[in-house]
């Protein structure tokens, strides 16, 4: 083609000869300089799998900066000349390049990327080509985790990354309990949330909906640039941010209803009262005086109970209603776009009582560019209400109430006060709680109001250096407020007017980051480096005040003014910190990578001397497919080889825990005379420092037919010092109690993570079948100096084992007369019918020296199987989770087994009498005598469960309405189907007690739940 200079010599040469030949140039030089300014193209970039239009699609003229974007339809305009090829490029699908030729329209169908080798990841302060991660991090994959309903994001985890667990209940708003590749302390192993850059310690104020990517960081490698946060692992959520283009709309709803389908066997009125009597008659006949029947249950009695038979799990199980709607406003320019989002939550508790849960969020993403400067704007506020469920001494749960209340107590009584039935000391002799009341009768609230903001601007200095400033706002107010009234529940169950109460108690948390960061990238033939450093200031400030009214009396107005007697408090403190931040990665000929991460942190939480501490990690990686000297098959897509080591610390300490209390107006009685003195009032540890974790790892990652089957294989270590426990003290210290908290522990875990996924988009039928499968390790190295060992419930902590590994007595059987009582070793108490315990030491009497380790609570092994299809307009997919290798000791069965005044596992109408030896029962005895009900392997049971979490059946409505882009319904289930041996309501339920670990005394089970959805795109 001739260029413009080249006309313009042609037409100076021949400018002498003839001025026809002048005006035939300057018409050519007009012609081709309106083929240089290039022709107006149009067309509309759709989906190839489902020809919906794509929005946010960049279309760049190949070589030059010339980019327009598609808009909400899909359509485009640019200018381009018939010589210029078109990229089409839009993340997820694979890029396009078209030649204009002569073409006005191109209408583009762009096809998805299979490669997830391909997908930016969100890590520490940056993003990374997932191809070139050398660290250990989990993308979520959140097509399918979304499809757990829940309130709280860590509740999606569960099943979907190796070396990740998770433990719920079915509570309305309940805690999610969460640890990343085992136990790292004894204090707090929750990892930390990082969602949109700003930390946070649980995720539950933020809609799991509008969450558009998450990563999991679990060795220090990837964590370490967290440093003194990131000892538990990091989860880094990203929520959906505004792309340009018209308004996308977008409306969700989803109901389901919620139901408890496993039950309970337990006694109605005849079996209770037949197994209570027989205690009581044992009681009697063991001591050698008249039996005694409570009136309630001899038949013989006036006051024998027959009109009443509750069966309280039907009277307190009911199906509970969960509802999720969501709005969100989509579009913008390059130099703004937004996102905003209103989401609705409620769930209404399978337990009739008012406890339930309902929230309120609202999400605003502001991001936009202006030539070399680029700048953003999250702003979220959070309005949550939760009914509380009420426990009148510690552990006792609305569950564990409705197992052990008695049949032969009615759930509602107009005589006594309140409305609600009770039990009575005279007639039945049982203390027995009714959960409907109780929980109905107290006013149990908490509200919480949460508002979130952050702006963030970044400027390029010059090209590849970027500096970046982001400040954040996070504030949480609070307000408690319980309410008991003057009430008749019952014997022991009372409330006077003199003890009922009101407690109020409100505050709010304030924490602020300043962020300075600094980036440089460059590519310098086949190196490539960017490197990362910042400056991070954080400050958080909490205050709290409480008030306490004492004495109303029936039907008075709830309201501190009105209580007989009042007293208030208040307390408030300010916790600061500083960190100084770096990380450098480099690459060559994208074959070999290397990453080192260092950060310092800096907290008031310690005392000067030990306030600092350097945290740092290295890792490499070695993607062998690249090798130009290996020749591998074509169908070998990847083999890379990975692995680093580094430092992590865990800062999970009380305010002021360094600063020992002493109260100094203290006497001390010498020969009769008060001399004045000072004393200890709390014993702490001036020299208390971080706990540190250090962790390695090496990993094999495999690509098979162009990465469309994927395989990972990686081995984990971590090693944590300076624990923070309570070791004993001499008495002679004068500190109450003779304990300090001090760094004097050691552990460590490590297991291998494996997972395996295949991916098939190539025909009209797409499937993708992934998994994954990790082992877990966990060993205590060192307690205090004497190694002196730790107990919980059901539970010992010891050098050599595991945290949390159930201790308890040995049951051999049961004596069947007196002369094989004799025989064996001492065991006081005990008679015909009641158990023998294994004499472990042999020293001839069963002691607590006799208790042994009875297993591991911490599971063994977890995993998870995801499948999704999709064929025409229709969807399916399925999601199967599990773990086992632990036990759980299952104290709810054990409080229903011990023949007292609660109500009974029918189990134990099977209980030993001289004539039913043929039992593994003992014979129910009042006051328990030889302690029968001990903690002992009879209550213990395998923890081992495979569940179907989800399961949904979409269906995409076709549409030809332009106002309304797509549409779908759904049916979704949840916990449809749990294989486990567990006697219990659910072997997967929330027991972190730390040191006290598989303890289930009555947790709230999770429901089955059926739901109906419908999403539209307008």
């Amino acid at each position: 083609m001739i260029t413009n200079q080249q006309l313009i010599f042609y037409c100076n040469f021949l400018l002498p000869k003839k001025d026809w030949i002048l005006a035939i140039c300057m018409l050519l030089f007009s012609v081709n300089q309106m083929s240089a300014q290039g022709k107006t193209i149009n067309g509309v970039v759709t989906s190839a799998q489902d020809n919906l239009p794509l929005p946010g699609v960049n279309i760049m003229i190949k070589g030059t900066k010339t980019v327009v974007t598609t808009g909400f339809d899909g359509e485009y305009t640019i200018k381009a000349s018939s010589t210029d090829v078109l990229v089409y490029s839009f993340i997820g699908f694979q890029n396009r390049e078209i030649p204009v030729a002569n073409q006005l329209k191109i209408d583009v169908a762009l096809n998805e990327d299979t490669n997830k080798l391909n997908e930016v990841v969100v890590i520490g302060y940056g993003t990374q080509k997932k191809s070139d991660l050398t660290g250990s991090v989990s993308v979520v994959n959140l097509e399918s985790a979304k499809k757990t309903v829940t309130y709280d994001a860590a509740k999606m985890l569960q099943g979907q990354v190796p070396g990740v667990t998770v433990q719920s209940s079915g509570e309305p708003g309940g805690f999610v309990n969460i640890k990343i590749r085992g136990i790292t302390s004894f204090t707090n192993n929750n990892p930390l949330f990082v969602i949109d850059g700003i930390m946070v310690d649980a995720p539950y104020d933020f809609a799991p909906g509008e969450i558009e990517s998450m990563q999991v960081l679990k060795d220090a490698s990837s964590a370490a640039i967290y440093g003194v946060r990131g000892a538990n692992g990091v989860v880094i959520i990203t929520t959906k941010k505004g792309k340009a283009g018209r308004m996308d709309v977008k409306f969700k709803s989803i109901v389901g209803l919620q139901n408890v389908t496993k039950k309970w066997d337990v006694t109605d009125r005849a079996g209770y009262q037949k197994i209570t009597s027989e205690a009581e008659r044992n009681r009697d006949i063991r001591a050698g005086v008249p039996v005694s029947i409570a009136p309630g249950n001899d038949p013989n009695s006036p006051s024998y109970i027959t009109n009443v038979n509750t069966d309280w799990q039907k009277e307190a199980l009911q199906t509970g209603v969960i509802q999720n709607q969501a709005l969100t406003l989509n579009g913008g320019a390059e130099s703004i776009a937004y996102s905003f989002n209103v989401d609705y939550f409620k769930n209404t508790s399978y337990i009739k009582t008012p406890q339930d849960y309902e929230r309120l969020s609202t999400n605003l993403n502001l991001n936009g560019k202006k030539g070399k400067f680029k700048y953003g704007v999250k702003m979220g506020y959070t309005q949550s209400d939760k009914e509380i469920f009420n426990e009148y001494n510690v552990g006792q749960t609305a569950i564990s109430d409705i197992l052990g209340a008695v049949p032969t107590m009615p759930v509602y009584d107009s005589n006594r006060l309140g409305g609600y039935g009770g039990t009575d000391n005279l007639t039945q002799r049982a203390i027995s709680m009714n959960p409907i009341g109780y929980n109905n009768l107290i006013e149990n609230n908490g509200k919480r109001n949460r508002f979130i903001g952050d702006v963030w601007g970044e400027i390029e200095i010059v090209k590849g250096l970027k500096y970046k400033l982001d400040v954040s706002y996070d504030r949480t107010d609070w307000q408690n407020r319980k309410f008991i009234p003057p009430s008749d529940l019952g014997w022991y169950y009372i409330t006077t007017n003199d003890e009922a109460s009101l407690d109020i108690s409100n505050g709010n948390e304030l924490r602020t980051f300043l962020n300075n960061l600094l980036t440089y990238e460059v590519t310098l033939g086949k190196h490539k480096l960017d490197a990362l450093a910042g400056w991070i200031q954080e400050k958080r400030d909490n205050y709290n005040h409480w008030s306490r009214g004492v004495g109303f009396k029936p039907g008075e107005i709830s309201m501190m003014q009105y209580a007989d007697s009042r007293d208030a408090g208040e307390y408030k403190f300010t916790i600061t910190g500083i960190s100084y931040i770096s990380r450098l990665n480099y690459s060559y000929d994208d074959r070999y990578l290397l990453q080192a991460n260092f950060r310092q942190d800096k907290t008031s939480l310690f005392s000067e001397i030990n306030n600092s501490a350097n945290f740092y990690s290295f890792s490499g990686g070695w993607k062998i497919s690249n090798e130009k000297f290996i020749s591998l098959p074509k169908w070998i897509s990847n083999i890379k080889l990975r692995g680093g080591y580094g430092t992590l610390g865990n800062n999970t300490i009380p305010q002021y825990f360094f600063a020992s209390t002493v109260n100094s107006f203290a006497g001390y009685d010498f020969n009769n005379e008060l001399a004045p003195g000072t004393t200890v009032v709390s014993s702490l540890d001036p020299n208390v420092k971080w706990e540190k974790t250090s962790s390695s790892n090496i990993a094999l990652e495999l690509g098979f037919f162009n990465n469309d089957l994927q395989f990972t294989a990686e081995y984990f270590s971590k090693k944590v010092t300076d624990i923070l426990v309570t070791v004993p003290l001499p008495f002679s210290t004068g500190a109450f109690p003779a304990s300090i908290f001090t760094n004097a522990g050691d552990m460590k875990n490590h297991g291998l993570e494996f997972t395996a996924s295949y991916s098939n988009h190539h025909h009209k039928f797409k499937y993708d079948i992934s998994a994954n499968f990790g082992t877990l390790k966990n060993e205590v190295t060192k307690i205090g100096v004497n190694s002196n060992p730790l107990y919980g419930a059901v539970s010992k902590t010891e050098v050599g084992r595991s945290v949390g590994e159930l201790f308890a007595w040995e049951a051999i059987g049961i004596f069947q007369n007196a002369a094989e009582v004799a025989a064996s070793p001492t065991q006081t108490g005990a008679a015909p019918g009641d158990i023998k315990f294994k004499d472990v030491n042999g020293d001839g009497a069963i002691t607590d020296a006799d208790r042994t380790f009875q297993g591991v609570t911490i599971p063994k092994y977890g995993f998870g199987v995801n499948f999704s299809a999709s064929y025409a307009n229709f969807d399916f997919s399925m999601f199967w989770q599990g773990s086992g290798g632990n036990k759980i000791f299952n104290a709810m069965y054990r409080n229903l087994m011990i023949g007292q005044y609660t109500n009974h596992h029918t189990d134990e109408l099977n209980y030993w009498t001289p004539t039913n030896t043929n039992t593994n029962v003992p014979a129910p005895v009042i006051g328990d005598p030889n302690g029968n009900s001990r903690d002992s392997n009879r209550f213990i049971e395998s923890g081992d469960y495979v569940r179907l979490q989800t399961m949904e059946l979409g269906y995409n409505i076709p549409l030809k309405d332009k106002f309304i882009q797509s549409a779908k319904v759904y049916i979704n289930g949840q916990n449809l189907l749990t294989i486990t041996k567990y006697k219990g309501y659910d072997p997967d339920f929330n027991s972190d007690g730390l040191l006290s670990r598989g303890y289930d005394a009555g947790s709230f089970p999770n429901p089955r739940t059926i739901s109906l959805g419908v999403e539209v795109n307008f």
